[in-house]
């Protein structure tokens, strides 16, 4: 039972000894960044309960960038509300109460959160064991769960800001609820919060869903709710970025092939998907079977490789495919095109002999690698170990961590190792790009799979011939191409490489009357050539063609008046520069091709 004095919670134990921790004496996190947002967001669930005392308190969570902290008010709530929760924040640091940390049953967790009315934690509670310590916030008259770490001093809280209140479906009692999820960050100083700021607000001016809208690049339906639309220009860029992996993956080695979309669910018992990714699929009855329509493409890849008995000889056998896979998510977790439900993989896998393992992973970084280079990307590798809900065998996993722990090694590659994240089938190596706003992106992934040979029951003729089971290896370079995409138009604010640009010059004439003709033979000349172009001879004003233009951030405007007329030259204008140049029209277009073959950044 709990015995509150003197605002301090006194677990009692079994064997009579009261068990009492402060955190002060445990932590000194006052430099821990996140031991600050942790603290932050307790503080936010108490300011919560101050001004709404029936909220019911929902799961919280520290971010790479801040934390939320999940609330069922029962009804919704609007971000004007966002200001007064702020204030009550910054009152309660200026108390400057003490915070305890302390531990206690699981028992004794249920009859405080019993008492306090707080459901979602006692659903939280429900998967810890009888056995466990459950660690408590408390300061004041509010508790909370705590996973720690916690600031010693509630007062080292000086520098946060509340950013905006999104609905989300309730994750904890899974009953399609929605309730409100409040986000903040929490720096250590003011001027790292203010330097925070000036970048999200950059970052809003980049919104892919923004720029998309203007650009024309692609739309969103309620008849499709997580399923982008891709409109022309929109279409053109993802064409030009399969193009680019298509040709990069022909020169080394790669076969693309097709699978459909949905296949009986017995292929997806077998794959063990069923057990591990079932609430993540779209089910179908067909002909009194059920099919599931595929989240990603690794068994059909499995059927095809044993189509036909293979030689050792034949490998390794690398199968490329650009697949469309539908993964259910939660409404309130979608983002645009970067967080969907239907999206287009760049799958890969390589099917090899375990001596061809490290060579394989090897050659799959070096693709990686020129791929982020063309982009200007730089970029962090993550090593995932076995995750706790994983298949196999122990010394399978430990054999497939230590080929690819050894590969990173001899590439004198830079990395950290996230334990316990890896796929529920094998190790994983992530590799996490910089946009140019310093955030990072998971996009590609090389993971080592011991696991479906064997559900698969796959061989190989040996020297000997002799059956063997090959190695999979899963590899992607995008990981999306949607959301490759929305990064990629956040990273350039829209302002695309020529050679991604959906158009990449458009031709103005300043009358059309009189600089009509030369400039649809100017367009014709370019386009003839392979050059995206655009001739815009309407009946409007050069200035509100230039606008717009701009506005489509296509790279070069070319303006044909009498001089250009008069001359037979053109007036080439860069986007983002305030000048134009003069060019014959035979330099023009070698300049612009050779960017556009080079991809120039």
């Amino acid at each position: 039972m709990f015995i509150v004095l003197n605002e301090r919670v006194q677990p009692i134990f079994p064997d009579g000894e009261d068990k009492i921790y402060h955190l002060g004496k445990l932590f000194d996190a006052k430099e821990d960044i996140g031991a600050i947002r942790q603290t932050a967001l307790h503080v936010l669930g108490r300011a919560v309960k101050r001004l709404y005392p029936d909220v019911k308190l929902g799961k919280g969570g520290v971010l790479e960038d801040g934390f939320y902290y999940d609330f069922d008010f029962g009804k919704s709530i609007s971000s004007d509300e966002l200001i007064h929760i702020q204030k009550e924040m910054e009152f309660i640091v200026s108390q400057d109460l003490e915070i305890h940390l302390e531990y206690v049953s699981k028992s004794e967790a249920v009859q405080l959160f019993e008492r306090l009315g707080e459901d979602y934690k006692l659903k939280m509670l429900e998967s810890v064991s009888e056995e466990a310590v459950v660690w408590i916030f408390k300061h004041g008259a509010f508790f909370d769960l705590c996973p720690g770490p916690e600031l010693a001093s509630i007062k080292w809280i000086q520098a946060f800001k509340l950013s905006h209140v999104s609905g989300v479906y309730d994750e904890v009692m899974k009953e399609n609820q929605m309730i409100q999820r409040i986000y903040g960050t929490a720096f250590i100083s003011d001027l790292e919060l203010k330097e925070y700021l000036q970048m999200k607000e950059e970052a809003a001016k980049r919104d892919h869903r923004k720029l998309g809208k203007e650009m024309d690049l692609f739309m969103f339906s309620e008849e499709a709710a997580g399923m982008p639309f891709y409109l022309p220009d929109g279409q053109i860029i993802r064409q030009e970025l399969e193009a680019f992996l298509r040709d990069l993956q022909l020169k080394n080695g790669y076969e693309e092939v097709r699978t459909p979309s949905m296949m009986n669910a017995r292929l997806w018992e077998q794959s063990g998907h069923w057990d591990h990714y079932k609430e993540n699929m779209y089910f179908a009855e067909v002909d009194n079977s059920s099919f599931a329509i595929k989240p990603m493409n690794c068994p059909g890849h499995m059927l095809i490789y044993r189509n036909k008995l293979h030689s050792y000889r034949d490998l390794p056998i690398r199968l490329s495919e650009f697949g469309q896979v539908h993964r259910h998510e939660f409404s309130g977790g979608l983002n645009g095109l970067l967080r969907v439900r239907s999206f287009c993989q760049d799958d890969a896998h390589i099917f090899a002999a375990p001596d061809q393992i490290e060579e394989e992973i090897m050659h799959v970084i070096q693709l990686i690698d020129y791929a982020y280079q063309i982009f200007g990307f730089e970029y962090k590798i993550e090593l995932s170990t076995r995750p706790q809900k994983s298949m196999g065998e122990d010394a399978l996993w430990e054999s497939a961590e230590h080929s690819l722990k050894n590969v990173l090694d001899k590439m004198n590659c830079n990395y950290r190792v996230n334990e316990g994240d890896g796929a529920f089938y094998g190790p994983k190596i992530d590799f996490h790009i910089k946009d140019a706003l310093n955030r990072s992106h998971q996009c590609a992934t090389v993971q080592l799979d011991f696991q479906l040979p064997e559900k698969f029951d796959l061989v190989y003729m040996d020297a000997n011939n002799e059956k063997q089971r090959p190695v999979v290896i899963h590899r992607a370079i995008f990981g999306s191409i949607d959301r490759f995409f929305g990064m990629l138009l956040e990273h350039f604010a829209g302002a695309f490489p020529t050679w991604l640009a959906p158009v990449q010059a458009v031709v103005m004439p300043i009358s059309h009357k009189v600089h009509g003709k030369y400039a649809k033979e100017i367009a014709d000349k370019l386009s003839h050539a392979g050059i995206r172009t655009k001739l815009d001879d309407r009946h409007e004003k050069l200035g509100l063609k230039i606008r717009n233009a701009q506005l489509k951030k296509i790279p070069y405007m070319i303006v044909i008046g009498d001089k250009e007329v008069n001359y037979q030259y053109l007036s080439v204008r860069k986007y983002g520069e305030n000048t134009s140049s003069f060019r014959w029209l035979g330099d023009f277009m070698n300049e612009i091709r050779s960017e556009i073959q080079n991809k120039k950044l």
